[in-house]
């Protein structure tokens, strides 16, 4: 596929999980060259992964640099959903900058204007940005993008394509790239989405530097 083509000449390697992935085996993850992780926190004002805790605990013991991502609502006041986040995610231990995933997956009915959407989001990354200190990671897909973020600065961007490469041309480069949902990994069973980052290790552990390594 063009995609894993060309992630391979993106060194540092990731993935994404969440409570569907089940038990995961961290040390024969972390054994196959991973460097981060990106785990699901919360969802929309009151729902929490009820894998995330283990899963960080897990994977900070063994070194990954780890992020915790809010699935956001597109049903749900901004506030509320920074709140559910917030008090969900510990700062000390998150290694890498707070995520918010935007996309229609899951949120089928709901349709508000790009007006509205983009004032409940800014009103949940100010409160993030606030709580963490450190601004945020906005992860979508071109098909969002073209409708909900158009004139909305993104500051760090984490693009999903999983059929060609990275579509980002916003104003600041993208950050990560999820290339696939299907992929496999020691340790997890079952499909696992892959993510690369923009950069060698220098860059990476520059990023780590930037954002606090915690």
């Amino acid at each position: 596929m063009p995609n894993y083509s060309t992630a391979a000449h993106y060194p540092v390697r990731g993935i994404d999980v969440s409570r569907h992935q089940g038990s995961i085996d961290w040390k024969a993850v972390s054994a196959s060259g991973i460097r981060f992780v990106y785990l699901k926190a919360t969802e929309g004002g009151d729902f929490q992964d009820a894998s995330f805790r283990q899963n960080l605990r897990a994977a900070s013991d063994l070194g990954l640099a780890c992020g915790a991502y809010h699935f956001f609502s597109l049903k749900t006041p901004g506030s509320v959903q920074a709140r559910n986040f917030i008090g969900t995610v510990p700062v000390s231990g998150m290694t890498l900058p707070p995520a918010v995933d935007l996309e229609f997956w899951g949120n089928a009915s709901e349709r508000p204007t790009p007006e509205a959407f983009q004032q409940e989001l800014r009103t949940y990354l100010d409160a993030v940005r606030q709580a963490d200190g450190r601004e945020p990671v906005i992860y979508t897909s071109s098909d969002f993008s073209g409708v909900y973020l158009k004139n909305f600065q993104v500051r760090r961007s984490w693009v999903r394509d999983i059929a060609l490469g990275p579509w980002w041309d916003g104003n600041q480069g993208w950050l990560f790239w999820q290339f696939s949902d299907r992929g496999r990994v020691p340790g997890i069973d079952g499909y696992v989405d892959l993510d690369v980052f923009n950069g060698g290790e220098e860059s990476f552990g520059a990023l780590l530097r930037e954002v606090g390594f915690r």
